[in-house]
């Protein structure tokens, strides 16, 4: 039977509300290739929720070092690859890239990700079950990390990266806090679930907008901001995701115009590598890390009217022409035609969020497959300090913030 113009109007408007209401169901109604992020992840998350609920939060104040010239409540940590000197052994360190030095101070950052670990797959596990348990003992990580003067962190990463012997803190410093990019993505799901009292609500949103002001006008901040390399990708990431969570629409276009005049142009070669990161001693490593970032940083802005995964200069550079680069040494490493990584070669690729994103935003299916064989928990320290992105549910499920 026809339908009427009305009643076709009707319907056309119905589909159109479906979509605005629930668009992950509608997207994976017209592609249905598009994974169920719920239901594959389901048991991993409530494994890991349900550990979590056993462990009390722990923050920067449970740990100090000698060598910070911070306070209690200032985050610290030492450059990865700086070493003593052999020749002068009290002198300043030497920097022996991509060499990691165990014994530099890495307990805050370390307490920095088990926040990231543990808040996430809490607000995960209520996301796909209700329980008010795992929401509650989310927020008192936050209560405690953002909250309370006994136990709080200082909103600023002035002493991060340090080196011993030749400065206090870098601007490098930084790069650390991306473990706190899915923390944020999770506050608003906690603030529904009804466990974060409105008064918490307001002071952590102080807090981050708090640090988005030192990360925007402090020396650091601008060197940061100025960084060439994955450093500057991860200033936007974070900047973009904290200011959408407080209300910071100057900052969020300033994102978007540094994204498409600085990021791409700079970082992004005319075959679609990272020359940059290429040049490092972890180039495999490196180049998945920063696909990942500036694929969150292109999840986190992209608005139906400005779509930056798929936003190109005139000579087609752009996030699209990056992922078809670097997709076939994902599926295949063994392809990988340069230099291998100095460390954690082998270690390399686990279940990066760029193919799932892309693979949804760019409509490119051939990505879910290998999205779902790769291992979505490592375990090894340097691959989890470069995988910040772990809960890919908070960030497409129908609920996600847009």
């Amino acid at each position: 039977m026809l339908l009427s113009r009305r009643q076709f109007s009707r319907a056309g408007l119905a589909a159109v509300a479906s979509a605005l209401a629930s668009p992950q169901s509608f997207l994976r109604r017209l592609h249905p290739e598009i994974p169920d992020v719920a239901a594959i992840d389901r048991n991993r998350i409530l494994i890991a929720a349900n550990r979590y609920l056993q462990q009390p939060p722990i923050t920067i104040t449970s740990f100090s070092s000698p060598r910070s010239t911070g306070g209690r409540h200032d985050y610290f940590s030492e450059g990865d690859y700086w070493w003593p000197n052999p020749k002068d052994p009290s002198g300043p360190y030497i920097r022996r890239d991509g060499m990691s030095n165990p014994e530099n101070f890495t307990a805050d950052r370390h307490a920095l990700i088990r926040l990231s670990l543990q808040v996430p797959a809490l607000t995960a596990a209520w996301l796909i079950t209700r329980d008010a348990r795992y929401a509650a003992h989310a927020a008192k990580h936050l209560q405690a990390w953002f909250i309370d003067p006994a136990t709080l962190m200082n909103p600023n990463l002035q002493y991060a990266q340090a080196i011993h012997g030749i400065t206090t803190g870098r601007s490098i410093g930084i790069i650390d806090t991306i473990h706190l990019v899915e923390v944020v993505r999770s506050i608003p799901f906690l603030e529904r679930s009804g466990q974060m009292p409105a008064a918490d609500q307001k002071t952590v949103r102080k807090w981050f907008a708090d640090y988005v002001q030192w990360m925007t006008t402090s020396k650091n901040g601008k060197q940061e901001r100025d960084a060439k390399n994955n450093h500057g990708t991860c200033w936007v990431m974070q900047v973009a995701e904290f200011s959408a969570y407080t209300g910071n629409r100057e900052l969020t276009q300033f994102c978007r115009k540094r994204f498409k005049e600085v990021l791409v142009p700079t970082q992004i070669a005319s075959n679609g590598s990272f020359p940059l990161e290429l040049r490092r001693t972890k180039p495999y490593g490196y180049c998945l890390f920063n696909l990942d970032v500036m694929a969150t940083v292109c999840q986190i802005l992209s608005t139906p009217d400005n779509n930056l995964f798929s936003f190109a200069l005139s000579d087609g550079r752009g996030f699209a022409r990056t992922m078809s680069f670097m997709f076939p040494f994902i599926a295949d490493k063994s392809r990988w035609p340069y230099r291998h990584d100095v460390e954690y070669f082998n270690d390399w690729p686990v279940r990066q969020p760029s193919l799932l994103f892309a693979g949804i935003a760019l409509s490119r299916p051939q990505y879910f497959p290998a999205w779902r064989r790769l291992n979505p928990d490592p375990t090894v320290e340097e691959i989890v300090r470069n995988y910040p992105i772990r809960q890919p549910v908070l960030w497409i499920s129908e609920e996600a913030r847009s």
